[in-house]
């Protein structure tokens, strides 16, 4: 598909439907069992724009679950190693499809845990204060999971978290972060930085972040830097060994569409990867599995991203992941993401003039977001909300964190892999009649 403008897109449905019929993704859509819903307010089917919280299921997912629960009715423990995909490795079939998906070396990738646990994985062996290297960076309204995670496991420290957490916010009257204003702070802590913890995309705006660049700043002062990637993996491109971040963690059930708290990801960079000394959490899944079952007294982590695994994966939250990156795999996230950009684009189009009633808070350049687009709605924000959910538009809503009466957040999410161009104009109409009335 040819790279739109502005001056390109059209409100005219059959200019949706177009781009539909060029679509060399559309095949995926076939891959999802999209959720029932509220019949859509044309009759049509109803809209999922919500793949940003839960991902619909891939449909090879069932079959995948149901071999492991035939395997393990047929063989029990000797399915550990004599399954059609034996669990003892099991989770080693994703190293491929991640290291792909993320921009990483397969040594660089594990799937385990969930995301706030491997949040405090990372942080036991990244967050290291000494002298007066002790500072904490992360944003302020961060994702609540991870603003608890951090407090709490600098209190662990017996550190004191309001002086030691940093959190970084908006200027005043705007939604997003200044990337200038981030590298500034960073600057400013200096040799007090010890980690920042940032947001591949942030949770409430859809704002996304230069990875490499403030990366890049970090490093310049001597301190750590990940990120958390919950809304950024499956959505965006990412290059996480060029871009040189110490860690990331994510989830898959969002936009990886892995199922309800399925298991989780983390990237640590080789250089870090391959440090023995690094201290971690130590689980017997973290030894090399030559040698795991001679259940020696003293751990030995093995040189690569698996070391932070603590005990054998969950096999029946790791099937569906296996499904859904083979998707991924088909379709090219770089593809994906043309995609996703152009959808996103044509959404942002077709609401630009609901202002005041409803103001788009996501940046509007498409690299400063990936596909969800955040809409402030001005009045009876959950009420309107409801509305959109009845008209068959599926999507989530979200506080301001302003306390302004009637005020509030409603994200949408239009994902490459399963929606499509006339959804996102079935969506606009949705929002435009419930607005307007």
């Amino acid at each position: 598909m040819a790279t739109l403008t502005a001056a390109a897109f059209s409100h005219d449905r059959d200019f949706a439907r177009s781009l539909d019929a060029r679509d060399e993704l559309s095949a995926f859509r076939a891959a999802f069992v999209l959720p029932e819903g509220a019949a859509a307010f044309d009759g049509g089917e109803p809209i999922y724009f919500v793949g940003n919280s839960l991902g619909p299921m891939p449909v090879a997912a069932r079959t995948l679950v149901n071999e492991e629960l035939d395997d393990w009715s047929r063989l029990g423990v000797k399915g550990h190693l004599g399954s059609r995909r034996p669990w003892y490795s099991y989770h080693e079939q994703l190293r491929a499809p991640l290291a792909r998906l993320v921009g990483a070396r397969e040594h660089e990738v594990v799937a385990m845990g969930s995301l706030t646990e491997n949040i405090h994985r990372m942080l036991t062996t990244f967050y290291r204060p000494a002298g007066k290297r002790t500072k904490l960076l992360i944003e302020k309204g961060a994702f609540p999971s991870d603003t608890y995670a951090v407090m709490s496991h600098v209190a662990a420290r017996d550190l004191d978290p309001s002086l030691e957490v940093v959190e970084i916010a908006p200027r005043a009257g705007e939604w997003t972060l200044r990337e200038d204003d981030i590298d500034a702070e960073i600057a400013r802590l200096g040799d007090t930085l010890a980690l920042a913890l940032l947001p591949g995309v942030q949770y409430r705006t859809g704002q996304a972040l230069d990875l490499a660049r403030h990366t890049r700043a970090v490093h310049a002062v001597g301190a750590r830097c990940g990120w958390d990637l919950a809304h950024a993996v499956g959505n965006l491109a990412v290059s996480l060994h060029d871009s040189n971040a110490d860690f990331a963690v994510w989830c898959s059930y969002k936009y990886l569409n892995s199922g309800p708290g399925a298991v989780a990801g983390a990237f640590i960079h080789e250089r870090n990867a391959g440090d023995l000394s690094l201290p971690r959490h130590a689980g017997w899944w973290g030894n090399d599995p030559a040698t795991r079952f001679r259940m020696e007294p003293r751990f030995v982590p093995v040189p690569r991203a698996d070391a932070w695994s603590l005990s054998n994966p969950p096999i029946l939250a790791v099937a569906p992941l296996i499904a859904s990156l083979a998707a991924f795999d088909g379709a090219g996230i770089a593809a994906l993401r043309a995609k996703s950009v152009r959808m996103t684009a044509l959404l942002e189009f077709l609401l630009r003039d609901l202002a005041p009633e409803v103001e788009i808070i996501t940046p509007a350049a498409s690299h400063a977001r990936g596909a969800q687009l955040s809409l402030l709605v001005a009045h009876e924000a959950h009420a309107r909300y409801e509305a959109f959910k009845a008209a068959g538009l599926a999507c989530d809503y979200r506080e301001s964190g302003r306390g302004v009466a009637g005020e509030g957040i409603v994200r949408l999410a239009p994902a490459p892999l399963f929606n499509t161009f006339d959804e996102v104009w079935r969506a606009a109409q949705v929002v435009r009649r419930t607005v307007r009335g």
